[in-house]
């Protein structure tokens, strides 16, 4: 996420800003410019109240439609359980917060994001397991989450259970949406095929059969070596969507620790222990992970001292660098969009 200020005094703003605590500038964000402005004039998502949205429509949309990301919500719960206090409706809320900064990424990327059409494109049903049984996942476009995720308890709870080390709506909607974006990168593209399969292995093996398996015998007690993570080992489909997901959470966080200047130096023992992260798009993975290791290194150190969990407790093989690589490379090379201005 990069650093955002109001456009009229140059406070610093969250992405999340409406308005401005030192000038009381009203703002939105701009997906069209990638910015936050001042929201004179301009449309507002409709989605404003019900979902705490500050996304801006564009400038040729009519008034009372919703924003770029709203209209990704394919399903959500009725109004009438969306009520303020609600837990359903803080839950929604946490949901498409974390949903806004999944599309700002995507867009940053230059990754393609259409609405679902019924046949191609990108849907979000975002629904209540009080209500009925859901199950998050992937299908065809459209990715499907359970907002009890938004329960600190109840995903602190399943973590618990799965023995995950992380676990949070953020990941959840970066694994599911690597899903799709596996049809994207990957399937639609014959040349890809076998590449793939060399790094992740036959994803057309029976998916059903390997999670069975996985649940029932677990990972090998080796896993570490080739995946980013054990349930990585359960599918090719899976290892994609775990290592998409991880992608996404490295370029994010260095994008952030440049946006605020982080410049890690590490001991003075260890010149080459440094970060200095770029806003610049990088070429070569292996340039992102220079700045990445030390940086996540003073990052895991900073909670420790505050009594807290590792920040990210993964182990980047060479194994796994090689399939972070890989998505880097095919995320550079798609043109689906244009990636939003460095200002």
């Amino acid at each position: 996420m990069r650093a955002f200020t109001c456009p009229r005094c140059r406070q610093l703003v969250p992405f999340e800003a409406v308005s401005c605590l030192a000038c009381g500038t009203g703002l939105g964000f701009d997906p069209e410019a990638g910015e936050i402005v001042d929201t004179g004039g301009r449309a507002l998502c409709a989605n404003g109240l019900l979902a705490g949205c500050n996304w801006l429509l564009a400038p040729w949309e009519p008034a009372g439609g919703l924003c770029r990301s709203c209209r990704l919500t394919r399903a959500r719960p009725h109004n009438a359980d969306l009520a303020a206090a609600s837990p359903t409706g803080e839950a929604y809320r946490a949901a498409e917060a974390a949903k806004r900064r999944l599309v700002f990424q995507f867009l940053e990327l230059g990754l393609p994001v259409p609405p679902h059409d019924g046949e191609r494109g990108l849907a979000f049903d975002l629904l209540s397991s009080a209500a009925e049984p859901v199950v998050t996942g992937h299908a065809d476009g459209v990715v499907t989450i359970d907002l009890a995720e938004g329960d600190d308890a109840h995903r602190e709870q399943m973590r618990r259970e799965l023995d995950e080390p992380y676990r949070t709506m953020l990941g959840h909607l970066r694994h599911e949406s690597g899903h799709y974006f596996w049809t994207v990168l990957v399937a639609a593209d014959p040349a890809m095929g076998e590449p793939f399969r060399a790094l992740f292995g036959d994803e057309r093996s029976d998916y059903g059969e390997a999670l069975r398996r996985h649940y029932e015998q677990g990972p090998s007690a080796d896993w570490v070596s080739g995946y980013v993570s054990a349930y990585a080992t359960a599918h090719p489909w899976e290892d994609w969507a775990e290592t998409f997901a991880h992608y996404l959470h490295i370029r994010d966080t260095t994008q952030t620790a440049a946006a605020f200047g982080m410049l890690v130096t590490g001991p003075r023992l260890d010149p080459h222990m440094m970060a200095a992260p770029s806003l610049e798009p990088e070429d070569h993975f292996e340039d992102i992970l220079d700045h990445w290791l030390p940086l996540v290194y003073a990052l895991n150190a900073v909670n420790r001292s505050m009594g807290r969990d590792d920040l990210y407790p993964f182990v980047l093989s060479p194994a796994v660098v090689t399939k972070l690589a890989f998505v880097h490379r095919l995320v550079r090379s798609v043109r689906g969009s244009r990636p939003l201005p460095v200002p």
